[in-house]
């Protein structure tokens, strides 16, 4: 497994996302990223329109789905290759990129980059805390990675990734009180609102309440970038499945009920990744062929 998907948020992140060059041959640049990706300071990505050009296959891997609920389409900015370089030094991050953006020039075109930080200690831009209910020890092992498998598929990871931009405006003309409603916990202490209403953001994505039961283990960081900012939502799975439903409850697919969350913010980005194992201390691509 990558273990950066395990461990805590880091200080600093920066987020790196590519296209594939027209014409260009991947697959020199993949087993270069292969060797000098540890899965821990460097977490990686691969897209279904990659792996497509490889003329391989990872079982589970798809598009984003472009999905359209109560109001709301979520939209799918698909990416070749994603990765997620971790460190304490913004500094040190960028320059990590830059180099990781020439190794990979010949076969890759960078599509976006932003950076991101840990805030107040795991809380998101609006005070309150990020992954609450993630799980934790084994839950966290099997909810976030694939067990079981052809070589090169057990103890990878599928992630779904979205940056979200906030409504800061809209945030500041909120009461407290509506805020926490729209959350359905309280900012003072973090404790659920039992009565809050159906469309509070906590109530919409109760990962106990699906049948199967919806837990995939968030990794998610703060952005800014000028004047705006918000959240770059990473979510972990061992399927796209869990998440899939979540996001389809958030948007009130199955009944009607838009998330309150989208009051507050929304999704500008949307993309599905394979994040594939480690082995021998470098990305095992057994399974796509490299």
């Amino acid at each position: 497994m990558q273990t950066g998907i395990l461990e805590p948020v880091p200080a600093h992140a920066r987020y790196l996302s590519f296209s594939l060059r027209p014409g260009a041959d991947p697959r020199a640049a993949l087993r270069g990223l292969a060797a000098a990706a540890d899965g821990r300071a460097t977490v990686v990505g691969l897209g279904a329109t990659l792996v497509a050009e490889l003329s391989a296959r990872v079982p589970g891997l798809r598009p984003f789905p472009p999905l359209v609920g109560a109001g709301v389409e979520l939209p799918a900015t698909p990416a070749a290759l994603w990765c997620w370089l971790r460190g304490e030094e913004p500094g040190e991050l960028y320059l990590r990129g830059a180099e990781l953006a020439r190794a990979l020039g010949d076969a890759f075109l960078p599509q976006e980059a932003f950076d991101a930080f840990r805030h107040l200690g795991g809380r998101d831009l609006t005070g309150y805390e990020d992954g609450t209910e993630n799980p934790v020890d084994d839950a966290a092992l099997r909810a976030g990675f694939f067990e079981g498998g052809p070589a090169g598929l057990a103890g990878s990871s599928f992630v779904a990734v979205q940056r979200w931009q906030h409504d800061f405006a809209a945030i500041a003309a909120m009461s407290p009180a509506a805020r926490d409603l729209a959350i359905g916990r309280r900012l003072a202490d973090n404790a659920e609102i039992e009565d809050a209403p159906a469309s509070a953001h906590v109530r919409r994505t109760a990962q106990e309440d699906f049948t199967p039961e919806a837990f995939t283990l968030r990794r998610s960081m703060p952005w800014v970038k000028g004047e705006q900012g918000g959240l770059m939502f990473a979510s972990f799975g061992a399927s796209f499945d869990a998440f899939e439903a979540q996001l389809r409850r958030m948007i009130g697919a199955d009944d009607g009920t838009r998330d309150a969350i989208f009051g507050m913010s929304r999704p500008v980005s949307g993309a599905y990744h394979w994040c594939p194992p480690v082995a021998a201390g470098r990305l095992d691509l057994r399974l796509i062929g490299l």
